[in-house]
């Protein structure tokens, strides 16, 4: 059971965690980041807002603390926003994105 607190992050801590979490959730924004990244960084508070803001999960993936997870999903740069609905990936965005330009992902899978 998760101990996070509904509108923030879940932070990813393997792919059965991951797994679960797109099985729950109809709509998951998984964001591939990485602690040395700047455009990570710049996309964080943006993330957030969009986990306070939606019915969307959002979980958050440290491509260095879970490596085989991100290369089995096909990431190659940070950040890598993976779209997920009813448990299938359903998109895929690569570096800073704005976030009017995630809400209507979101709104277009929901």
């Amino acid at each position: 059971m998760s101990t996070v607190q509904p509108g923030e992050p879940i932070h990813v801590k393997s792919k059965a965690h991951l797994d679960e979490l797109v099985a729950e959730h109809d709509v998951v924004l998984a964001d591939f980041y990485a602690d040395w990244c700047g455009p990570c960084k710049m996309l964080e508070p943006t993330v957030k807002e969009i986990a306070a803001e939606t019915e969307a999960a959002v979980v958050k993936i440290d491509i260095d603390e879970l490596q085989d997870l991100a290369r089995d999903a096909g990431v190659r740069s940070v950040p890598t926003l993976q779209f997920y609905a009813n448990g299938e990936e359903a998109k895929r965005l690569i570096g800073v994105q704005d976030k009017d330009d995630l809400l209507d992902v979101i709104a277009e899978l929901s």
